[in-house]
């Protein structure tokens, strides 16, 4: 991407945003992004990562911010009734996912294809949620990611981060500010999906493609961790538990 064009994704109210989010940050985390080169400099993006804590988007906004790119989710409805945040997200063109409702979720869905058919990145946690893993492995994906990326021909590229964990565990809302921690970014190679391009997107083809995102997300983790997951993944049903809020 031209740096004009750069600048232009990176508009003034990302930059009014950005700026103080970072100066925070960078206070309380030390950022150790490695491979950035893998995130695409030019055109559109599907970026995957892992979600095991609040303070994830935060720690992969920043990543992207620092790669040259503007970052934008899909992020929870309930962001946008905040007065004043919900304002500012919509100035930087963030999507809201209304997790309750089919009907919203092909609004995001359109608003999401929208944003990769200009030319935009668009970060979706494919859990859909904070993972239920006991020791914060990824759970069962979901197929949104792959489906934004096979509709709009665009490439799909995994992310694995380990350490905010420290700065704000899981459902905790208590932030730990010091000592300042370190965490850890890695990027991977674009998941090859190209077997399912140009084809029907059956159920059977995207639950596969999605494990086959949720593998590369793994496989990265296990790096950034130096441990190896469980063999099977989890998934809440068995355990049955819900996929949103704090199981009981």
């Amino acid at each position: 991407m031209p740096q004009q064009a750069r600048a232009h994704e990176k508009n003034v109210a990302f930059r009014v945003m950005a700026a103080p989010v970072i100066a925070f940050t960078a206070a309380i985390c030390r950022l150790d992004v490695q491979h950035g080169e893998k995130l695409p400099k030019t055109g559109s993006f599907v970026l995957t990562p892992n979600h095991f804590s609040d303070f994830d988007p935060v720690v992969i906004g920043w990543s992207v911010w620092r790669l040259g790119r503007a970052p934008r989710f899909l992020a929870k409805a309930s962001l946008f009734r905040v007065p004043v945040l919900g304002w500012a997200l919509r100035q930087v063109k963030q999507i809201p996912v209304e997790r309750t409702t089919r009907t919203s979720g092909g609004e995001a869905m359109s608003a999401a294809n929208d944003l990769a058919a200009s030319g935009a990145g668009v970060i979706v946690y494919p859990e859909g949620t904070l993972t239920r893993e006991p020791d914060l492995w990824p759970m069962r994906g979901k197929s949104g990611a792959v489906r934004i990326a096979l509709e709009n021909g665009v490439p799909l590229i995994p992310v694995a981060h380990w350490g905010d964990q420290h700065i704000l565990p899981r459902w905790s809302k208590k932030i730990s500010l010091f000592p300042r921690k370190t965490v850890h970014v890695l990027y991977g190679d674009e998941v090859d999906l190209d077997r399912f391009r140009g084809k029907p997107l059956t159920q059977s083809a995207l639950l596969e493609a999605t494990d086959q995102v949720m593998t590369a997300i793994t496989t990265l983790l296990e790096q950034l961790r130096g441990e190896s997951a469980p063999a099977e993944r989890y998934n809440p049903a068995d355990h049955n538990q819900t996929e949103f809020g704090r199981p009981l």
